[in-house]
């Protein structure tokens, strides 16, 4: 028999692997799983943020507005148009701005308005290279379509779930999420709460303490965790946002049938608390007392403060509170030297509006 020369193996040797090669790179998946990664499926959360309650719809009529989501480049915040129960205009009141934010924001937002308007919830796909605007504009969403759902369910539709605005604290925002069934606060929580450091084991300990208080009390009004005076304060200050939310939504049934006496103001008189509005110098948020389609009490919850801004806030904010009192809306004039404080004010101002449906 005759022998095979060894060169004649090796090149045939090396024919059937480049072949084998060859087979096996036809046979590659048609989409690669680290690609799909890469191409951007997970976000980035934006701090404190919980994943949004999926299929939450609009339920009122009027315009809301979601809470300012704050994120790495910049607030961010949403208002929604809603009508006969659905969502048919989104636009925001604040998104990141200055240098590369601008162009980001001018190609994102009108993408995400869209599609929140076509998919009526928060469940809406992050704008490509828009990572961080488009999670917290999913987070102020959610927050307004709380509002409208909450708005709208009424006491005859049993339990509801409103988140309350977010209060800033020296060690960190807090928000509280409540649901609310019969009257009564059957459950909460928090959306946001202090961490990093030490902070971590004082929201671990005072957080569930809270929680339980506000259920068992039905009301803001309960004690301070000791050790958690910041923590406490802010959890109380979004707990009664979320309770004047509720009050705003269920007003009509709720007080009417009380007392039979009462005057017609008594009877339709509502306190609402307005998102916190960012500004370069602090946060303003601004609660007004409603009764009779009119305001007839405005106060800062929160003002800027530290420094100069203490002369400015305690110049400034009697005289916006008087303004919004006299003008019933949000259409009022600037405190001269407060430019920011009147922007601000203004703004939370109108948030209120919106949820009183004013």
């Amino acid at each position: 028999m005759r022998k095979s020369h060894p060169v004649r193996r090796a090149v045939l040797a090396t024919a059937a692997t480049v072949s084998g090669i060859v087979l096996m790179l036809s046979l590659k998946p048609a989409s690669d799983p680290a690609s799909a990664q890469a191409g951007g499926a997970a976000q980035p959360p934006v701090a404190g943020q919980e994943a949004p309650q999926g299929g939450a719809q609009a339920a009122a009529n009027g315009t809301v507005t979601g809470d300012a989501a704050q994120t790495q480049y910049g607030a961010v915040q949403v208002r929604l148009t809603v009508s006969g129960g659905k969502i048919t205009k989104a636009e925001t009141v604040q998104a990141p701005k200055g240098g590369r934010s601008d162009q980001i924001t001018a190609d994102a937002v009108p993408k995400l308005n869209q599609a929140a308007v076509a998919a009526q919830s928060a469940e809406i796909d992050a704008v490509s290279g828009a990572t961080y605007t488009s999670a917290g504009y999913k987070q102020s969403l959610q927050s307004a379509l709380d509002k409208a759902q909450a708005a709208g369910s009424g006491a005859a539709q049993g339990a509801q779930t409103v988140t309350g605005s977010v209060a800033q604290t020296q060690y960190g925002p807090v928000q509280v999420r409540i649901t609310v069934s019969g009257g009564k606060i059957t459950k909460a929580e928090a959306v946001q709460a202090p961490k990093g450091g030490r902070s971590d084991q004082i929201t671990q300990n005072s957080v569930p303490k809270l929680n339980q208080a506000a259920v068992a009390a039905g009301n803001a009004d309960i004690d301070a965790v000791s050790g958690a005076t910041y923590t406490s304060a802010g959890y109380k200050q979004s707990l009664q946002s979320a309770l004047d939310q509720v009050q705003a939504a269920g007003s009509g049934a709720s007080q009417g049938s009380g007392n039979a006496q009462g005057s017609g103001d008594a009877q339709a008189a509502r306190t609402v608390t307005g998102s916190v509005a960012q500004t370069q110098y602090g946060p303003v948020q601004v609660r007004i007392t409603v009764s009779g389609g009119k305001i007839t009490k405005a106060e800062a919850v929160q003002a800027p403060k530290g420094g100069r801004s203490d002369q400015i806030t305690q110049n400034s904010v009697p005289k916006l509170n008087q303004a919004a009192v006299a003008a019933g809306n949000a259409d009022i004039d600037a405190v001269s030297g407060a430019t920011y404080t009147s922007a601000g004010y203004k703004q939370s101002l109108q948030s209120a509006l919106d949820q009183a449906g004013g």
